[in-house]
């Protein structure tokens, strides 16, 4: 689902252009650089808890832009698989330190209630144009960012899409009412978070 300056949601903001013939390449893609990404974040001798965190949520980020671009939405059963996966992580560490697996919940949960929490707020003052789905995927991915890495993520992802969209707008490329998806930019969101907080 997306956000624009005073739009609804949609997922082909270039022009006349139809990702959905570009879907193959950005599954493609998406595979290429998260090889990368997990190459990169295995030689940083993270746990094995954080990089099937990290690597999951980079994968589920990816296909919920993806979506977002080519329908138009983020599907509720992504949503729904990134909750689950994130119940699939946490439950080992539960059992194996409970005070860790704790602490873990209670971060995770901060992440759910300032990122689906903020995104609703949001939903109701901009009289229902930030999509419905961003709001469930946001919640989701506070499970996987906590309560330290929700917050930045929304900022990135909300400038980004502003400062793109007065572009598009800038170059006639959109109108001012055309909406934008909002996926992509909480995807570079979460990929810039990750490696710099």
């Amino acid at each position: 689902m997306g956000v624009s300056i005073k739009g609804k949601v949609s997922g082909t903001f270039m022009g006349k252009v139809d990702f959905r013939d570009y879907k193959t390449f950005l599954y493609g893609f998406g595979l290429l650089f998260i090889l990368i990404v997990w190459l990169f974040m295995f030689s940083e001798g993270l746990s094995v808890h954080s990089l099937v965190k990290f690597v999951m949520l980079i994968i589920l980020s990816y296909l919920a832009m993806v979506y977002d671009i080519t329908t138009k939405r983020i599907p509720n059963w992504l949503v729904l698989v990134m909750a689950a996966g994130w119940v699939l992580i946490v439950i080992p560490v539960l059992f194996h330190n409970i005070e860790n697996g704790t602490r873990i919940i209670v971060d995770s949960i901060s992440g759910v209630l300032i990122g689906g929490g903020m995104f609703l707020l949001v939903y109701f003052i901009s009289r229902k144009n930030l999509g419905g789905g961003d709001i469930k995927f946001m919640a989701a991915a506070g499970l996987y960012l906590g309560f330290s890495g929700t917050i930045p993520v929304m900022l990135y992802g909300s400038i980004l899409a502003a400062g793109t969209g007065m572009v598009l707008i800038m170059f006639k490329v959109i109108k001012r009412k055309d909406p934008i998806p909002l996926a992509p930019f909480l995807f570079i969101g979460i990929i810039i978070t990750l490696f710099t907080v």
